[in-house]
């Protein structure tokens, strides 16, 4: 006789591993999302600037020339798996069922913010904040501090980049380095006390999201202990998902077990990559 679970118990998994991965997602309602894509790529429109020119009577008018183009994203395909002995009992464990929810959540919130920092890697010829900094060091030879992320506001404001919906993601070390700043541990600075909450979570106008080290790829770290972080305003960075995440829940008489699956397929694209501004680069130099 083979071995099956109820519709509506794989029902409640899928819902309840939809909820754990949305709250896991770090980068979730930051970026510029678009669902149900058909095909395997999504297209985002860009527009060039345009100017407002002096009007003269009854002469012709003059067309700002708008440029148009698209910045276009890949969907990849994905998948959370896992066999699970503890479906083959007649009443599942609820504490056994939350654990594994759980852990596909939370590997599908991960894979969802990578897919979003591999574009933002991926990015070309955009703005980098590696200014002299406070505490005298220069370049990207100093772990993140206030004065790189006065640099980036600076960039973003030079751009015209609204003030609203921007986003600073930063790893955790870096995090640590800008807590010991003393503007980061003045209520004058911050409205978040650092040395009390032991965390900021908005500067300069940004909302701070911090990650830590991660399988899947995390915050670019290289040779010499330069990490990559980044300041960006959610219309520049663009996901397009064309299978939102849903699960399964299979019986596999080979391995006497069930196999919970949860997957998705979406792609990221770095929209603002050029003159636009709308993504800084912070280089970090982490101890």
């Amino acid at each position: 006789m083979t071995a099956t679970i109820s519709p509506a118990f794989t029902t409640i998994f899928d819902q309840e591993v939809k909820q754990a991965y949305q709250a896991s997602r770090a980068l979730a309602g930051l970026i510029r999302e678009k669902s149900a894509v058909s095909g395997n790529t999504v297209k985002f429109p860009k527009l060039t600037k345009g100017v407002a020119t002096v009007r003269t009577p009854k002469a012709d008018v003059t067309p700002m020339s708008l440029t148009y183009s698209q910045a276009t994203a890949t969907m990849t395909d994905f998948i959370a798996a896992e066999y699970s002995d503890i479906f083959e009992q007649s009443h599942v464990n609820f504490d056994d069922r939350r654990e594994l929810v759980e852990a596909v959540g939370n590997a599908i919130g991960r894979r969802m913010d990578q897919v979003a920092i591999d574009a933002l890697d991926a990015a070309t010829s955009i703005a980098v904040a590696n200014t002299v900094q406070n505490d005298g060091s220069s370049g990207s030879a100093a772990d993140l501090n206030v004065g790189k992320i006065r640099a980036a506001k600076k960039s973003l404001d030079a751009n015209n980049v609204p003030p609203q919906d921007r986003c600073l993601l930063i790893h955790a070390n870096n995090l640590s380095a800008l807590i010991g700043q003393t503007e980061t541990q003045s209520s004058e600075f911050n409205e978040v006390k650092a040395l009390v909450d032991g965390t900021i979570s908005k500067f300069l106008g940004m909302q701070i999201v911090i990650i830590g080290d991660r399988d899947e790829g995390g915050l670019t770290k290289d040779g010499s202990n330069d990490r990559s972080c980044y300041a960006f305003h959610k219309s520049a960075l663009g996901m397009g998902v064309s299978m939102n995440q849903k699960s399964e829940v299979n019986y596999i008489p080979e391995k006497t077990s069930f196999l919970v699956s949860s997957m998705f397929s979406a792609g990221a694209i770095a929209i603002d990559d050029g003159s636009s501004g709308g993504i800084v680069k912070i280089t970090c130099r982490e101890a």
